[in-house]
């Protein structure tokens, strides 16, 4: 990736403690366990904290123990972000970052 964008995978194990909540006997990742790693991804790569989702879409469902592709890339003074799963779109929105 650039320095103008940044790429990384992740995959929520099946004992992750917010998934007997969601949904007991049918678990799927919860949206904010999966903004928790664009925040990771945010830290690794600017060394910002994730100061504000400004925009968050989620419009496919992540299962516990499947790898995930993360993908941050600069927007103006926002980062975009998108998760896929095996090239389909997962989650979509922008964050806004504020230093460590």
């Amino acid at each position: 990736m650039t320095a103008d964008a940044y790429q990384t995978t992740f995959a929520v194990p099946p004992t992750h403690p917010a998934l007997p909540g969601h949904f007991p006997g049918h678990p799927l990742v919860p949206g904010v366990v999966m903004l928790e790693q664009v925040a990771m991804a945010l830290r690794a790569w600017r060394d910002e904290r994730l100061a504000r989702v400004a925009e968050a879409k989620f419009v496919a469902p992540l299962l516990p123990g499947e790898s995930a592709a993360l993908t941050l890339s600069e927007a103006g003074d926002r980062v975009r972000f998108e998760i896929r799963r095996d090239g389909e779109l997962l989650a979509r929105g922008a964050v806004e970052g504020a230093r460590a």
